[in-house]
């Protein structure tokens, strides 16, 4: 794949994981309450919040997971451990664990 298609195809894979992506989850296993579930994995990208404490904020040559600390594997687990609640909880665990694994393939699974 050329860089040209990397260039293109790594932003758009982002944006769908964190906005699309998220849709067919509340669909799929929330057909119920869909649109509060869905609001509810959309709220988990305020998890971001840690970028803001990063100097420079952001860096595209430094990966989000293990630097941030709302991004730390501590955070992951517990983010993992939510897993194990039920209701809202463990809607936001699953938006937060997509939100890392978002993160983790932007920066690995891609040439950066």
């Amino acid at each position: 794949m050329d860089a040209l298609h990397i260039t293109l195809l790594k932003p758009v894979t982002h944006y769908f994981l964190h906005f699309v992506f998220p849709v067919f989850i509340a669909l799929i296993f929330y057909r119920k309450n869909w649109k509060k579930v869905y609001l509810i994995l959309l709220a988990t990208m305020l998890v971001d919040v840690d970028h803001l404490f990063a100097n420079p904020i952001f860096d595209p040559n430094r990966g989000s997971i293990g630097f941030h600390f709302l991004h730390s594997y501590y955070a992951i687990a517990v983010y993992f451990l939510m897993l194990f609640f039920k209701g809202n909880i463990r809607i936001a665990a699953i938006g937060l664990l997509l939100h890392m694994l978002t993160d983790f393939q932007d920066f690995y699974f891609w040439n950066h």
